[in-house]
């Protein structure tokens, strides 16, 4: 058995929960949580950055970050399931890359508030994240009627990056950008496991 140390909440963790069941290979994993800010936990000898996801192998290697496992899990079903060959392959890696920056710079807001006292969070550092979210999110309301219909790591991502603002940000999102917004609806219908993998309010 593979262990994947995550967290209910976690978007990058979801990311490797919705490919797993994709890829019928969710039965191969166990899924254990992980606290990021205990010092104590053994996710800090998994992964030295101390981050989830990581991918435990059954030889005790450890692989993270979400990117990487999904590439591994991608291989072990066979390769070119979600992570396309060829060409098709670098629209999709990008599409993943945009969507995980998008998750990053949300955890940074996220972060900011949970972890920095009231007096010492920087509006400044804020809105360099929120400006990030928001041109990434522009481009993809741009762009989604382009993207290939196919269920691949960009649009694993994406669909995690949007449940992730639905999640942290109230959905504040959905209002002005209506095209992504139908996307994700088509994305809930066609994959099961986005809402098999729905984090706690």
């Amino acid at each position: 058995m593979m262990i994947l140390r995550s967290s209910p909440t976690s978007p990058f963790g979801r990311k490797v929960k919705i490919a797993a069941h994709h890829l019928g290979l969710i039965d191969r994993i166990t899924i254990t949580v992980a606290d990021t800010s205990d010092p104590g936990d053994t996710l800090r000898t998994q992964n030295p950055l101390g981050k989830i996801p990581a991918l435990i192998l059954a030889d005790g290697t450890a692989l993270y970050d979400s990117r990487v496992i999904l590439d591994y899990l991608d291989m072990l079903a066979g390769g070119g399931r979600i992570v396309p060959v060829g060409l098709a392959r670098f629209p999709a890696l990008v599409r993943q890359a945009l969507a995980d920056g998008v998750m990053d710079a949300g955890l940074l807001r996220v972060y900011e508030v949970r972890f920095r006292p009231e007096e010492s969070r920087v509006q400044a550092w804020t809105d360099h994240q929120a400006g990030k979210m928001e041109r990434s999110l522009a481009v993809l309301e741009r762009d989604i009627g382009a993207f290939d219909p196919a269920l691949d790591v960009g649009s694993i991502a994406l669909a995690c990056a949007l449940g992730y603002l639905d999640l942290r940000f109230a959905g504040a999102w959905r209002s002005t950008h209506p095209r992504l917004v139908e996307w994700l609806e088509g994305f809930a219908a066609a994959v099961p496991s986005f809402d098999l993998t729905r984090p706690p309010a």
